[in-house]
């Protein structure tokens, strides 16, 4: 269930909005690497968990598919291991739930999988739980707004079904009008949960939980599966790429709209590049992040690295940063202090990745780079050093000195490369430049 990807010959945008010498250095955002997996993988699932920490799970690896599971901090910007998965999984769905437990159910280990579990926060530890009543791959999963689970299409064709965790049972609710699989599921500011598209589908419907019914609502202007659904503030829905006519038909770079209110979908402005598989992630702005993905290089499908940003307001994709690394498969999450956590996926030439980055304004990524120095436990003198140096970056960005900005950056750097080798291992220092060229980048410096 699997694609083995090839680059191609895939070339890659310039980045246009960090490169610019009008642009304005201080509010652009890119990407910057961050603490590393401690396992490659990808068709995983990453949840922002309610203490701000991040579960990765399951996935596939070089050892094939996957049952540990990982936690990303935030704070030191490392991963470490936790419990593992009583199924190995991958390409499963997770739901964090109101009592903060995260539910995996579903997913692919040969053959579709039946079993579900409950991550524990507390505990760290995976339990079973009721199993779905139809093994399912590639369907969705979403939390309702009395507290359950919605889990549709996938599998063999039937009815969705309903996970109470109060009673931790999987429950037969209506029948979707069409067989779906690889499709979207959002939820609406109404309750409602719009399923849209799906392998050789433009239909689309609303699930209603009250009467745990399916209706048929407006149609996508084109068929499209393995695009992405993203909830806009203004209440309507983004659904942007994927693929129309499975993986050797075409890859769309049309995006659109569908209004709640007229139940219509509306092409918007255009992607930059036809992707699937991607991620996209709204973050605190309204902005939407679009980021990896493979391309349309048919039959050796091409991974990508860049990213761009759709403004609700103008209607528009624009690119910004690039990812360090080409992804697809990967997982995106936005994180509690604004930035977005990109792990894993699928790399050039079939590769898996095990490496994490970070996506944010230039702020955000010094705020990131000053928790990795303070995670590396560094002598009192180095470690102050280095604060000492990434402060004057703040208080240079907070007064809008972009020159000064780059001026301390540049000395960070150097301080970094000085004791590379002595106090800081190669690995840290290599670790702490690599995040510094991002904010050096991003401001633009020469």
């Amino acid at each position: 269930m699997r694609i083995n990807w090839n680059n191609g010959n895939v070339c890659f945008a310039a980045v246009i909005l960090v490169c610019l010498a009008t642009a304005p250095r201080i509010s652009a955002q890119n990407f910057a690497p961050t603490g590393s997996l401690t396992t490659a993988r990808q068709g995983h699932t990453a949840t922002l968990l309610n203490n701000g920490i991040v579960l990765i799970a399951g996935g596939f690896g070089y050892s094939g598919v996957l049952a540990s599971a990982e936690l990303y901090n935030p704070a030191t910007g490392t991963s470490s291991p936790t419990g593992s998965l009583n199924v190995a999984r991958e390409l499963h769905t997770a739901t964090l739930l109101n009592n903060g437990m995260v539910l995996i159910a579903g997913g692919y280990d040969g053959s579709y999988i039946g079993s579900a579990e409950l991550y524990n926060p507390a505990t760290g530890a995976f339990t079973l739980t009721g199993s779905l009543n139809i093994p399912r791959l590639y369907d969705t999963a979403t939390l309702l707004n009395n507290g359950m689970v919605l889990i549709a299409g996938g599998g063999a064709p039937g009815r969705a079904e309903l996970y109470d965790p109060a009673t931790g049972i999987f429950t037969l609710t209506g029948s979707p009008n069409i067989y779906r699989y690889g499709h979207t599921a959002t939820l609406l500011n109404d309750g409602t949960v719009l399923l849209a598209g799906g392998i050789n589908l433009s239909s689309a419907e609303l699930y209603d939980p009250p009467t745990g019914t399916f209706s048929i609502t407006g149609s996508l202007n084109i068929a499209r599966e393995y695009h992405t659904a993203t909830a806009l503030k203004n209440g309507m829905v983004l659904i942007a790429g994927g693929v129309s006519g499975g993986l050797g038909g075409t890859y769309p770079a049309t995006a659109e709209l569908y209004n709640p209110t007229t139940h219509a979908f509306t092409i918007t402005g255009n992607l930059n590049y036809g992707r699937l598989f991607h991620s996209a992630t709204l973050l605190n702005s309204g902005l939407v992040l679009v980021a990896g993905g493979g391309d349309s290089t048919v039959q050796t499908v091409g991974t990508l690295a860049s990213a761009e940003l759709y403004d609700s307001n103008a209607g528009s994709f624009t690119l910004t940063g690039s990812m360090n690394s080409a992804r697809l498969y990967q997982t995106a999450t936005l994180l509690n202090n604004e930035t977005v956590l990109i792990t894993g996926g699928g790399g050039l030439s079939g590769g898996i990745l095990a490496s994490d980055e970070l996506f944010g304004t230039i702020s955000d990524l010094t705020n990131t780079l000053t928790n990795t120095v303070n995670g590396l436990n560094l002598p009192f003198g180095t470690g102050n050093s280095l604060d000492v140096k990434l402060q004057a970056v703040q208080a240079s960005l907070a007064a809008n000195d972009v020159a000064d900005a780059c001026t301390q950056i540049g000395s960070f750097m150097s301080a970094v490369m000085a004791q590379s080798g002595k106090k800081l291992t190669v690995a840290q220092a290599n670790q702490l430049i690599a995040q510094a060229n991002a904010i050096k980048t991003g401001l633009g410096c020469p």
